[in-house]
């Protein structure tokens, strides 16, 4: 391979799986990693591997990474997008709600990182990529848990990236806006739902997947002493 191996977490759909197509596009290997095999698979991107994973789990999360570097070399880029979004209200939200995403937003974000965090170190090179959300920098009506979820993972972000700078291993974080994916499918109350989809036709749409998976590139590919740290990407109209 004359590229290095690309792992994506959360790639059986919208962010993740465009990530998928823009680097694979690039010509890197590539570990898809999903709790459904069969999108991944549908794809059938080149040079890749699609693993049945939940990102909650370490060691399936480690073990698939690690067949990963077996064929395709070590990691250069872990892209963690795995994320879920249910909105509700605090007050009469299921508390099953909040430890699923707490699971897999944050939970799950540290597990792919501890997997190959230290190895990066060691080489001196690599790079972390998180996809937080507009939502980990700002309050939204119904997101109190998501919110706190995203903060999060923004700030671990920044906190990681303090702590690896010196070693070269750059960490990076993907702020979007409202983006046009299956996300806001996972939210269970209908008159919330309703109500977002009502503010995304007020802004005259929102975002593509591919408009992040376009910035990402964009930021991996730059030379390694150079770290884009944080972006926030929103449609021009989204006023919040």
């Amino acid at each position: 391979m004359t590229k290095p191996l690309v792992v994506i977490t959360g790639a059986s759909s919208g962010i993740g799986a465009a990530i998928a197509r823009h680097f694979s596009s690039a010509g890197h290997p590539l570990l898809l990693l999903a709790r459904r095999l069969e999108p991944m698979q549908a794809m059938n991107l080149p040079d890749s591997l699609c693993r049945q994973v939940d990102v909650s789990d370490p060691s399936a999360l480690a073990n698939a990474i690690g067949e990963a570097e077996k064929t395709f070399g070590p990691t250069d880029l872990l892209v963690n997008n795995a994320g879920v979004m249910l909105l509700g209200q605090l007050a009469t939200q299921d508390a099953a709600e909040w430890k699923r995403m707490l699971d897999v937003n944050v939970l799950g974000l540290l597990h792919g990182t501890q997997a190959v965090l230290a190895a990066m170190c060691e080489r001196g090179a690599g790079t972390i990529l998180n996809i937080s959300s507009i939502a980990g920098k700002k309050s939204f009506p119904n997101h109190a848990a998501y919110v706190g979820s995203k903060f999060a993972a923004s700030a671990i972000s920044e906190n990681l990236r303090e702590e690896v700078a010196d070693s070269g291993v750059r960490v990076m974080a993907i702020h979007p806006g409202a983006v046009d994916t299956e996300l806001l499918g996972h939210t269970t109350d209908p008159d919330i739902i309703e109500g977002y989809e009502q503010w995304k036709a007020s802004m005259g749409g929102v975002l593509h997947a591919d408009d992040i998976a376009a910035a990402a590139l964009y930021m991996y590919q730059q030379p390694q002493h150079i770290n884009i740290r944080d972006v926030t990407i929103a449609a021009t109209r989204q006023p919040a």
